[in-house]
This record gives C-alpha cells, structure tokens and sequence, in this order.
C-alpha cells in the first residue's frame, strides 16, 4: 500500500508557551484547571508575564498539528503525513516550518503578512494542564489556499482526513469542502469535540460537520457538554458516546465509530450500537511531566494504526501507547524513534 500523504491534518498551528505556573496565577487571569479556551484581552499580559515569571519551554503545537506529528512519528514512513494551516511571516513562524520538517510532516502552511504567528499559553499546575491560544495567524486561513491545485493535490491524494474541532472556529468552509471530498470518494474523514466552548458556542458549526464524521474523537468532559448542550439529560459517558455514534450520516460507506478518551480512566469505543472499554497504561503519579498533548497523541497513536487498516482495538492500543510517551514529556514531544509493537 502506497503510504505517502495517505493522512491530511488541517488546523490551527500554534507555537506552545509552556510553563509550571502556579494556582494564584491560574486565578489572576480566571483560568479553569485541564481547560481550553481562547484567549481574551483580559489574557494577552500573560504571555509576557509567563516568559518573565516563569521557566519556558517553545514547542510546536496546535491540536491537529501535534496529532499529525505524532502519527508521523508512529509510521517511521517520510512523507505519509500532510498539514496545512496559517502562520505568520516571523520568527515563530520559521521555527514552526523547520519544526515540521524535522518531524517528517509535508506541510503547506498559507503565510500571513498581518498577523504574527499564532501562540498558545500552556500552564502546567501539579502535571495538568490548561491552554489558553491566541490564534493571531492562526484564525486567517482561507479556503482560498486550500483551493490551490498544489494545496487540493494533498487533499486528492489523502485516504484519511483529521481535523481538531478548534478550526470550526477558523474556517468551517476549509472544513466543508474536504468533508464533502471525503464522502463523495468514499475516504474516511475524522474530527474531535476538542473543548467544551467548542461544543457549547459554535454549535451550528459543529452540527454542520457532523454528519460527515466518520470517527469522532474526544474526552470525557467535552462529551458531557455536547450532551447537555443537546439537551440529552446524561452524564453517563457510554450512553453520550452510543448517541454520537448514532448521528444521522451524510454518507452510508463508513459507519460512525466514536472514541472518548479519560484520562487515566478506561478509553469508550461505541460502533454498531455498542461501546467497548479499554483500560489505558497507568502512570506513577512521580512520573507524569504534563498531560499538555495527551489527547492529540492518542489520536496521532491511533491514526497511524488506522491509516494501516489495522483493527480498533489495535488502534486503540497505539493510542493509549503515544499518550503514555507523551505525558513524561514536556509538551507534544516524543523520542526519536517509538518502541511500539
């Protein structure tokens, strides 16, 4: 089987700001602990305060971006992975770029003049983490890019298609176009809730894509707020993900399969109208670094199992296996080589 560009990610390629800050700064600028959200001006001093304040680490991130990354990492096959997204012309923006081709993704990124390149504040109190991105960049892709022939080639030549839930917010029409590519050639096109604001207020959006989701991707508390915001009266994680999983499709070649992540809690797969659980690796408390990229590594685990057509329980198990890599490691990063078998 020809693997090269065989998965597409498009998304908003953000570089990580990642610092161990503690709870009072957490309260100075009103941030939940193990959430996501966009950054408001109330937020922008904290950058500048982080870098002063605290011990930083720069790391390539951006949720689509990390999950490509480490699909890539798992293949070992250069060039099996795709990547597009915006950056700024700047210094970020460089690093990001030679970043990416260390890693052995072919990315396109459509260069913006205006913006600089998009960050994201990741503050790491007692292991967890909580992100807060300032798009910049980020936020002006245009479908305009995605519509350039040498842009569309990776889209014609891409089986697997990944997108994180946070480019709902950039440009759903990028993200309609490839849903619609997907469908019409039978290809298998995958998203993830990727945070509560996501599901709660680009709602429209989200229900737009949906049924052109072939694998839904997600964690538990993102997956309670869709449910409450569809007014389904559960908590019950097994029944929310049978419900996603049940969501009328737009096309009937792939059935839907839904995969909710917990963290140390057991992983829920509902296809066929049934879930299965599968239990994760646990981690000595002492050996957790941070849990800043453990969602995107168990999707980069799991679609570089799947893009091999290999069974979901296998994909499942690459999963869990990035995950574990990832949360004794600061931020997305990985060692060269994987020691899955």
């Amino acid at each position: 089987m020809a693997y090269e560009g065989i998965l597409l990610g498009m998304g908003n390629p953000l570089l990580d700001i990642s610092a161990v800050v503690d709870e009072d700064f957490l309260k100075k600028y009103g941030i939940k602990l193990n959430d996501a959200i966009l950054a408001e001006d109330k937020h922008l001093p904290m950058y500048e305060e982080m870098t002063k304040k605290y011990e930083v680490e720069y790391i390539a991130g951006g949720a689509t971006q990390n999950s490509i990354r480490v699909a890539q990492w798992m293949l070992q096959i250069p060039g099996a992975t795709s990547y597009m997204g915006c950056i700024g012309k700047d210094k970020f923006g460089e690093e990001m770029k030679k970043n990416s081709k260390l890693a052995g993704v072919n990315v396109h990124y459509y260069e913006d003049g205006t913006a600089p390149t998009g960050t994201c504040a990741v503050c790491v109190v007692g292991g967890e983490r909580s992100l807060v991105a300032n798009l910049s960049a980020a936020n002006c892709y245009k479908s305009e890019h995605l519509k350039k022939p040498e842009n569309w080639a990776l889209v014609e030549k891409a089986k697997y298609f990944y997108i994180a839930g946070f480019f709902l917010t950039v440009s759903p029409e990028s993200i309609q176009l490839v849903a619609e590519h997907a469908a019409a050639k039978n290809k298998v096109f995958m998203m993830n809730l990727s945070a509560p604001f996501i599901c709660e207020f680009f709602r429209d959006v989200q229900e737009k894509a949906l049924p052109y989701m072939d694998y839904v991707f997600g964690n538990e508390t993102e997956a309670r707020t869709f449910s409450k915001v569809h007014g389904w009266e559960t908590d019950n994680v097994e029944e929310i993900a049978l419900k996603i999983s049940q969501w009328p499709k737009a096309s009937g070649t792939h059935k839907r399969i839904t995969v909710i992540t917990q963290g140390a809690d057991p992983v829920v797969v509902a296809e066929d109208g049934k879930v299965k659980k599968f239990p994760v690796i646990l981690l000595p408390k002492e050996k957790l670094v941070d849990t800043n990229g453990a969602g995107d590594a168990f999707v980069g685990g799991f679609l570089s199992q799947l893009v091999q057509e290999k069974p979901i329980e296998e994909c499942v198990r690459a999963g869990c296996y990035a995950a574990n890599v990832i949360i004794q490691r600061s931020g997305c990063t990985y060692p060269e080589k994987p020691s899955f078998n």
